[in-house]
């Protein structure tokens, strides 16, 4: 089951937001998620008792974001693991909770491989479930170091193509501290910019149908003293034409092993009018999302959202019982169709830069890519 608490707190709070937590009262272990349908609203969080509590949250997006997927998708194997669940049947639910982002999987991997260990070196269930949290809380550890290092690579790379400062970065989606176990991916490069006096204007996608931009990246925007505005996605093409940009930053929700990047749908139409109008395309991900094991874009499978997403609007205080459930206000007749991809694909030769926590990836290849990955192990390794 979920319980939700309203979130009480003074005006003071850190710019890092608190997106996901592991606590232990004396009813028994939960997981603590900040409802991010709910934002900017109202900050509530949603507590998660089971599994399966965490795959609704996952799958309603109140808990998104590739890297912070990840870091739930391991903390709910460690929480089946305490409470005495079945470990393999809550990976194999949380592992396809959303089939596009591959943290996710990655992340339930890790801490069910981490049970299955200690379980095969003689541990008892206590010993196993101990192990998986660990794992959990160790990723939880290395993505908060792997934001710093992506924004400190990022800086590097913004100032190393615009140099002398001032810079304009439009952003899509939501990238920041509610999407990682530190302050980001792309929103950490821009918010680093801005900490040091290089950042003049943070361009906001709104990002629809769901509206991330508006809702979670403004809020975080607004929270950090950030210089931003707001535009509808579709006013994107007259801000390049006006030479308003001066770089695209985005995340990724999967890097392909040619360098296809799957993100939020709208990124694809970006990276055209960025290639079109000469301006930097830079793909911030930390290395735990590059997938070497899909070739490239076509393999990627696209998340499908259900259609109210669509043709209807939500305000973002009301909540919605059932990922198929309505409730919103009809922004289209009864019965319409809607295509609503959550993702689109970028190619690789329409990304200037690919930022890891261990360096850029540019020009974006395959074997440079490859390259990162096995560097990345090594130092996991050592």
């Amino acid at each position: 089951m979920a319980d939700q608490y309203a979130y009480s707190g003074d005006d003071k709070r850190p710019t890092e937001i608190p997106a996901i937590r592991w606590e232990e009262p004396p009813e028994g272990p939960v997981l603590v998620l900040l409802d991010q349908t709910r934002l900017p609203a109202e900050e509530v969080e949603l507590v998660c008792t089971d599994a399966p509590a965490l795959v609704e949250a996952i799958r309603s997006l109140a808990v998104r974001g590739a890297p912070l997927l990840g870091i739930a998708g391991a903390y709910g194997v460690a929480l089946a693991a305490v409470r005495g669940f079945d470990v393999d049947e809550a990976a194999a639910a949380l592992a396809s909770a959303r089939p596009t982002a591959v943290n996710l999987a990655v992340g339930v991997r890790r801490a069910q491989s981490a049970h299955e260990a200690a379980l095969a070196k003689g541990g008892d269930v206590r010993q196993a479930a101990a192990a998986a949290l660990a794992a959990a809380r160790q990723l939880h550890r290395e993505d908060a170091e792997a934001s710093r290092r992506m924004a400190e690579h990022g800086l590097a790379l913004l100032d190393e193509l615009l140099p002398g400062g001032g810079h304009r970065i439009l952003t899509h989606c939501n990238t920041g501290s509610l999407v990682s176990g530190g302050e980001g991916t792309a929103f950490a490069v821009a918010l680093a910019a801005h900490r040091v006096g290089r950042l003049r204007r943070l361009w906001v996608d709104e990002t629809r149908p769901l509206l991330q931009g508006a809702r979670l990246t403004a809020y975080e925007a607004a929270r950090s003293g950030m210089a931003y505005t707001l535009l509808t996605d579709n006013a994107a093409g007259s801000l390049f034409a006006a030479g308003e940009v001066d770089a695209v930053l985005i995340g990724a929700d999967r890097i392909t092993a040619d360098g296809s990047v799957a993100n939020k749908v709208g990124s694809y139409p970006l990276a055209v009018l960025a290639r079109y109008h000469h301006v930097p395309f830079i793909v911030v991900a930390p290395v735990t999302t590059v997938d070497l094991d899909t070739a490239d874009g076509a393999s990627i499978e696209v998340e499908q959202r259900p259609g109210h997403e669509v043709t209807e609007v939500v305000a973002p205080q009301v909540p919605v019982a059932g990922a198929e459930a309505g409730g919103g206000i009809p922004v289209a007749p009864l019965g319409t169709q809607a295509y609503n991809p959550a993702f689109d694909v970028t190619p690789p030769e329409l990304v200037t830069a690919i930022v890891t926590e261990e360096g850029v990836v540019s020009p974006v290849t395959a074997e440079a890519l490859a390259e990162v990955c096995a560097r990345s192990r090594r130092v996991t390794a050592g």
